[in-house]
């Protein structure tokens, strides 16, 4: 899936920079002027007026440090800006579905009620498990985050995998395709958080929703040593035959 076509037509320099800017803050995260620099093969001079530029027309922010995910090691001297979009950034990609889908989901819940909301959320993810299962066939543990963020990239959440500030893995999905749609009916991000628990076998955390107003969807996962040893602490069931002769 393209995402920045739309965007392109309207903020695209004759170079294209800008919105290649906007795609990498998109697609690889928030960075300062020099991170987006080395990723773009660009001066850092360049870059700095394309993000004024994205700052002043509402589609960019700047912070003193990142929205989401660990802080990059900062030598001596005046910390680096962050830079990332903005809700309004965001919205300038394609939302799949928005009006129309809400309205029918309006129309589900007046008829059968949040339980129907529920069982059609889950009914969704259902369609993506076993895609999402074949894609991590054969993967250890220490890289079925990585694995599983491909998979979603794939379709269209430009999804990223990195070490997470509390001990395991965290994935960022950068874009949501339903954003709209999951900001009225947060069913639909509660079913995908149940998915990542059961394709990786453990517990999940969801950590923030750009549905709910954060610059990106983020799902914490604990080590995968973490949940063996939660796993081996618990008591042993008796067998069948054990609780027949008792």
């Amino acid at each position: 899936m393209k995402f920045a076509e739309p965007l392109i037509d309207s903020i695209e320099t004759p170079e294209g920079t800008r919105a290649r800017v906007v795609r990498s803050l998109l697609e690889d995260g928030p960075a300062s002027a020099a991170g987006l620099s080395e990723r773009l093969g660009l001066t850092p001079a360049g870059v700095r007026r394309h993000l004024d530029a994205l700052v002043a027309d509402g589609m960019a922010e700047a912070r003193d440090r990142s929205p989401y995910g660990p802080d990059p090691r900062r030598g001596r001297g005046r910390p680096a800006k962050i830079y990332s979009l903005t809700p309004e950034g965001r919205e300038s990609f394609p939302q799949a579905y928005d009006d129309l889908a809400s309205r029918a989901l309006r129309h589900l819940a007046l008829m059968g009620g949040e339980d129907a909301i529920a069982e059609f959320a889950r009914a969704q993810v259902a369609a993506l498990e076993e895609r999402y299962a074949a894609a991590l066939v054969g993967v250890g543990p220490e890289h079925q985050a990585s694995a599983l963020a491909q998979a979603l990239t794939a379709d269209g959440y430009a999804a990223s995998a990195e070490p997470s500030p509390y001990g395991g893995d965290q994935i960022c999905q950068h874009h949501c395709p339903v954003a709209h749609v999951a900001a009225e009916f947060p069913q639909l991000c509660e079913a995908e958080t149940e998915l990542f628990a059961r394709l990786l076998g453990r517990h999940v955390q969801r950590l923030s929703t750009i549905g709910r107003g954060g610059h990106v969807c983020t799902t914490a996962i604990p080590p995968a040593q973490h949940v063996h040893q939660v796993e081996s602490s618990q008591p042993a069931q008796p067998s069948q035959s054990e609780r027949t002769s008792s």
